[in-house]
């Protein structure tokens, strides 16, 4: 990060968003610690009621910049992070975020950075991800794909911590849209998609962090609210995949009790073919 001294200029800029996940903001520093003299970082901090502005206090040698103040959320606070991080800093060519419960693999940003080094023709670069525990024990793969429109409608196929893009496709596309509070990442990557390829490395670069207090398992309906919003803007539709997703999940999270097994797949698949078709029938009438 900054405080290392290295002559060489830092091409990546990275913001780190958080709010309470004092308990695992360390950890997210020190992936960044891997690529020193290569990136830039900045955590802007949504005013924690943890340890968090302490561990800041304590390593804000380390970044360019850190506040710590309630702001306009995430995506806001991420662009904010981009902006103030580019600013005066034309070396920069490549830009991301890393959530403080999320951390690089060994590795992975210099990995992710010399992809784009080797292909000047691509607009970001997508790395496969990994899913970790809260003791930052990785668990499994997060399924991941290259870029496909189709494919893409259907599932996000991309992990957003092992993701880089490249800083000029993301003031062209304006950053991160900071209406959405769920699905942001889903969206900039079809914006993105517009402008340039979005390439593919097959190699493990990141890690996302699966515990109780995630956004995505706190707030799943506005997740399906705003993932569908997005597709049906750039399709013209919602795919089924979407409705069967979320009538399974609400089944899995409510009902499991009283409809374990096949029965509950029946009901759940009846409940997310009636919402399709009332979806469609919007759609239609749109």
């Amino acid at each position: 990060m900054s405080a290392s001294g290295d002559p060489r200029p830092a091409r990546v800029a990275i913001a780190v968003p958080n709010l309470n996940q004092g308990r695992f903001l360390n950890a997210a520093l020190d992936s960044l610690r891997d690529a020193d003299g290569l990136v830039v970082a900045a955590v802007l901090d949504g005013g924690s009621q943890d340890a968090s502005r302490q561990i800041l206090e304590a390593r804000g040698a380390e970044l360019v910049f850190w506040r710590s103040a309630p702001d306009a959320g995430q995506a806001a606070a991420v662009n904010e992070g981009v902006e103030r991080l580019c600013r005066d800093a034309p070396e920069i060519d490549a830009v991301g975020w890393l959530n403080a419960d999320d951390f690089f693999l060994t590795g992975g940003l210099a990995r992710m950075w010399q992809a784009l080094e080797d292909h000047p023709e691509w607009a970001a670069v997508a790395a496969r991800g990994a899913l970790a525990d809260e003791q930052g024990r990785v668990l499994d793969e997060i399924p991941t794909e290259p870029f496909a429109r189709q494919r893409f409608a259907r599932m996000c196929t991309i992990c957003q911590p092992a993701t880089l893009v490249r800083r000029a496709a993301w003031e062209q596309v304006g950053g991160l849209e900071a209406s959405l509070d769920m699905c942001f990442d889903y969206d900039l990557w079809w914006r993105v998609s517009r402008v340039g390829t979005i390439g593919y490395l097959d190699a493990q670069v990141a890690a996302s962090r699966d515990h109780g207090e995630t956004k995505t398992r706190r707030r799943r309906a506005r997740y399906f609210e705003e993932a569908k919003a997005i597709v049906r803007r750039e399709t013209g539709g919602v795919p089924w995949h979407w409705f069967i997703s979320e009538a399974l999940e609400r089944q899995v999270d409510f009902d499991i009790g009283r409809r374990p097994g096949v029965i509950g797949r029946a009901a759940a698949a009846l409940e997310a073919g009636t919402a399709y078709l009332r979806a469609r029938r919007r759609d239609s009438h749109a």
